[in-house]
């Protein structure tokens, strides 16, 4: 008969979510993991495999709910230049909330990988050239010119904020950011690109 888990999984996912959030993915051991999740090394790999699995779970449901709003942002009905503003503007607010660590996931959880952890790094920067690509694609729905650039441009502020945020950046301040930013967004009445 199949021993029970003593834990509550989701929970142990957010808690390890929270972990690799703060730490990134190299600096947090399984040590570390097991007691934040409060739960012995066998439970992690019988319940999550190992720790890039775990890490891979955890940045997908970071996606899914704490990073989510990008997604959403884009995906609104009106002109592309105020769904990028949106974005810009719950950026600031979702990576300045106390509830969490500040910063994004996806952005700072492979800064500092050695060569080990290099398929991680590569994992984590295809998932933000895919939001570049979402970025790219938004533009296109509105403007003709350089969207490659534009979407370049606003992802480079976007990881900017991150890092800002994890300095100690205020919502405000990066709210403000968000709005210097839009000023880049080009005059349709003028050629561009």
């Amino acid at each position: 008969m199949a021993r029970q888990r003593a834990f509550d999984r989701d929970q142990a996912l957010e808690t390890a979510l929270t972990v690799f959030w703060q730490y990134g993915y190299e600096a947090t051991s399984v040590a570390e993991l097991t007691a934040a999740m409060d739960i012995r090394p066998p439970s992690l790999y019988g319940a999550f495999g190992d720790k890039r699995r775990l890490f891979e779970e955890a940045v997908a449901r970071y996606q899914e709910t704490w990073g989510a709003f990008a997604g959403v942002a884009l995906a609104q009905p009106g002109p592309a230049k105020d769904a990028i503003g949106r974005m810009l503007r719950e950026a600031a607010q979702q990576y300045t909330d106390p509830a969490h660590p500040p910063g994004c996931l996806v952005i700072s959880a492979g800064v500092n990988c050695g060569p080990q952890s290099a398929e991680v790094q590569e994992w984590l920067r295809s998932l933000r050239e895919a939001s570049k690509a979402a970025l790219k694609a938004r533009i296109e729905q509105d403007l003709d010119g350089d969207a490659e650039t534009l979407a370049t441009y606003f992802a480079s502020v976007i990881q900017g904020m991150s890092t800002q945020a994890r300095d100690g950046a205020s919502r405000e301040m990066l709210e403000r950011v968000a709005d210097t930013a839009m000023l880049a967004w080009p005059d349709l009445s003028t050629p561009w690109g």
